[in-house]
């Protein structure tokens, strides 16, 4: 009889784990084109830059060795939807039912070159959604 109630607690609580909802993100990985319009400006450290988006996906070098951050992300959502319209009678039934799925792709990229000082001489970013 103890032994069933532990499985039972145990069952339980593995449940309630399974509903836990997941940490909020970090807002460097919350990447928008408004966060690029809005605090990367020209002249800025490259601290200040990482510390606004985050660590970047690719640090490269231009033809003059001056440094060049990458940030690619890419973000997909899928919206499954179902219905159903059903009645009867235990001998006659009847019934309807319908679902669709419909999926959404985004892609953020964006590029910052600095200058041999390590300050912000230009950058660029594509938003594209499909």
């Amino acid at each position: 009889m103890k032994r069933t109630w532990m499985l039972v607690a145990v069952a339980v609580s593995l449940a309630l784990a399974g509903c836990a909802s997941p940490p909020p993100p970090n807002e460097a990985d919350e990447l928008t084109v408004g966060k690029v319009q809005g605090e990367i400006k020209v002249g800025m450290d490259a601290a200040s830059v990482a510390q606004i988006l985050g660590s970047p996906n690719i640090v490269t070098t231009d033809d003059q060795r001056r440094e060049v951050w990458i940030y690619d992300k890419i973000s997909s959502d899928r919206v499954d939807t179902s219905s159903s319209i059903g009645g009867g009678i235990i001998i006659f039934g009847g019934g309807r039912s319908s679902s669709s799925s419909s999926s959404k792709q985004r892609t953020l990229t964006i590029i910052i070159k600095f200058d041999v000082e390590k300050k912000v001489r230009d950058f660029a970013y594509n938003y594209t959604q499909f």
